[in-house]
């Protein structure tokens, strides 16, 4: 992982998109170490399998929220279950699926354009 390259992605994707709104991107941690964080008022997890979900910009906006974006592959079905039992809301980014790196973007956009 390479913080100063994917610092200069989301420093692109604002200018690109006409945003004046910088998401804060923070370095990787395990799946462990989150569900081991303080919640906020409002945690998110979109993955790809099936199962009930909210649409993200159905939402109400929170000025906490933790989103978490599948890596590569998905996350497993223990990771959704943890979450699941740790109150994260399973949310659905929209009907097409969506690479890793632009997911985040795209979440943190539904998320701040209500």
């Amino acid at each position: 992982f390479r913080t100063d390259r994917m610092k200069g992605i989301v420093i692109a994707a604002m200018l690109q998109s006409q945003q004046s709104w910088l998401p804060v991107l923070h370095e990787p941690v395990s799946f462990e170490e989150i569900m081991s964080q303080p919640p906020l008022a409002q945690q998110l997890i979109a993955y790809c399998g099936e199962g009930s979900k909210k649409i993200i910009n159905e939402l109400p906006s929170s000025p906490e929220t933790r989103m978490l974006i599948g890596p590569e592959g998905d996350f497993t079905a223990e990771e959704i279950e943890l979450a699941l039992q740790n109150q994260y809301l399973p949310v659905s980014l929209g009907e097409t699926r969506l690479r890793t790196e632009t997911a985040g973007i795209v979440a943190a956009s539904l998320l701040i354009n209500k």
